[in-house]
């Protein structure tokens, strides 16, 4: 049988009610050891004060009236411990048989008999007045008090234990108490997160308020759910557009075959062939630049390096030898940091749309704005409406003129384009321009310290 683990609450419930018992034991041990000492010096201090009183009053024979209500045992003794006068309480048994030396005469201790334990002070006579009273030898006051119960019992030690208890379990309390408290919005995320699915992202955790590390992970925790929310739905409206696009040209080949099975002898086969291979070499593109686009967004891109972008899109602009002609303008060293391979593929895209779609001549410019290297791709055809501007940077949207110019197109180009850029951490997009289309690129530049022009 597996035991189920301990939750984050009683963990920390248990280890502070340790941590406590431990902190609490040591400040009882502390108190309890200066709770006897206050108590006994104070009980030394009185005697010791009553006992050197009593030495000044003559004679030694009779004790004088006692007037502290705590302190009532006083013996006189000689140096052979017999009593010679005492308090009534005090009786005629030595409180002690502790003799102090000439050198310490006040000396306090504790006595004990099976019926009590007595504390005392015993203060030695001074020498002048044993000489002159006694011939020299010693005698003693003795001036003390029965042990009080908290002294003598365990009394004391009970209290200090019951008082660690009770402090322990209160500190244990609070720790449950508080841990379950800051641990419930955790308990209302987990709660939530178990109904969030794959069918239905819209939800969301609850955010408690405040700036603490719960809250920051319920709202980082959103932005994660929004953005994966935001990419399901774009990869559902992918999937379902790719299947779109590629079942009519796989029903039409479908039926093509399928008539040139069932009809041999009514069908030309050769047209039936021509036919299958260049509705497969369409779906061949489309399939090509679906892997290209997924492969964008998700396998990790190869370290970028430094290109001069201007020396690239100057021989992209030489090597476009179908269509209008192009001319470029660039300045030296618009250095930025990236992979060759495919902004190649972007200029290369870019430029033969343009020559597509251009009257007379494509312009081509690369300048330097704002830290930014600028590309111009500008062409004098119909141009493309402001509403369409967005849309054609959608997979496999294409518009009536690119059909018709080039019906064999996936309409996956421009998509590719803006996420190779995206991965650059540039912008590609339409602006406004006096006649055709004006594709704008921008890349951040390594270098911008160095601006001479060319053409």
């Amino acid at each position: 049988m597996q035991l189920r683990p301990y939750s984050i609450r009683a963990r920390f419930t248990l280890v502070t009610a340790l941590l406590s018992v431990i902190v609490f034991t040591a400040i009882g041990i502390g108190l309890d050891f200066a709770i006897r000492t206050r108590i006994q010096d104070g009980i030394y201090a009185d005697s010791q004060r009553l006992a050197t009183t009593w030495i000044d009053w003559e004679p030694y024979s009779a004790p004088q009236p006692v007037t502290t209500t705590r302190v009532d045992l006083l013996q006189f003794t000689d140096s052979h411990s017999r009593v010679l006068a005492a308090s009534k309480a005090a009786g005629d048994v030595p409180m002690s048989r502790l003799l102090p030396p000439e050198e310490d005469r006040i000396q306090h201790g504790t006595a004990c008999t099976p019926a009590r334990c007595v504390v005392f002070t015993v203060v030695r006579v001074p020498p002048l007045e044993t000489t002159v009273l006694w011939s020299g030898e010693p005698h003693f006051v003795y001036a003390g008090m029965v042990q009080p119960p908290i002294l003598s019992g365990h009394r004391l030690e009970w209290l200090t234990g019951l008082g660690i208890t009770l402090m322990s379990a209160f500190a244990a309390w609070v720790a449950w108490w508080v841990v379950g408290r800051t641990l419930r919005p955790v308990a209302e995320i987990r709660a939530r997160t178990a109904e969030i699915t794959v069918g239905d992202l819209s939800l969301r955790l609850p955010q408690p308020p405040g700036r603490d590390e719960i809250a920051q992970l319920a709202r980082t925790t959103n932005r994660t759910l929004a953005r994966l929310e935001e990419a399901v739905n774009q990869q559902r409206q992918f999937a379902s557009v790719v299947s779109h696009e590629l079942r009519s040209p796989v029903s039409g080949l479908y039926t093509r075959l399928e008539e040139a099975v069932l009809y041999p002898d009514e069908v030309d086969l050769r047209e039936t062939v021509a036919a299958a291979l260049s509705t497969t070499k369409r779906m061949h593109a489309i399939i090509n630049d679906i892997l290209v686009l997924a492969r964008l967004r998700t396998v990790v891109p190869a370290p970028h390096v430094p290109i001069d972008l201007g020396a690239l899109v100057a021989e992209e602009a030489a090597g476009q030898a179908g269509g209008a002609p192009v001319r470029a303008y660039a300045t030296d060293d618009l250095m930025v940091l990236g992979n060759r391979i495919q902004l190649i593929g972007v200029m290369n895209n870019l430029l033969v749309n343009a020559c597509r779609h251009a009257e007379t001549r494509v312009e081509v410019t690369a300048v330097r704005a704002g830290g930014h290297a600028v590309v111009n791709v500008v062409d004098d055809g119909a141009g493309i409406a402001p509403k369409d501007r967005e849309r054609v940077f959608e997979p496999f949207v294409r518009l009536d003129d690119g059909r018709r110019r080039d019906p064999g197109g996936s309409g996956l180009g421009l998509a590719i384009c803006r996420g190779i850029v995206s991965a650059h951490h540039g912008t590609l997009g339409i602006e406004d321009s006096s006649q055709g289309a004006r594709f704008v690129l921008r890349l951040p530049l390594l270098e911008t310290d160095r601006a001479p022009m060319h053409t």
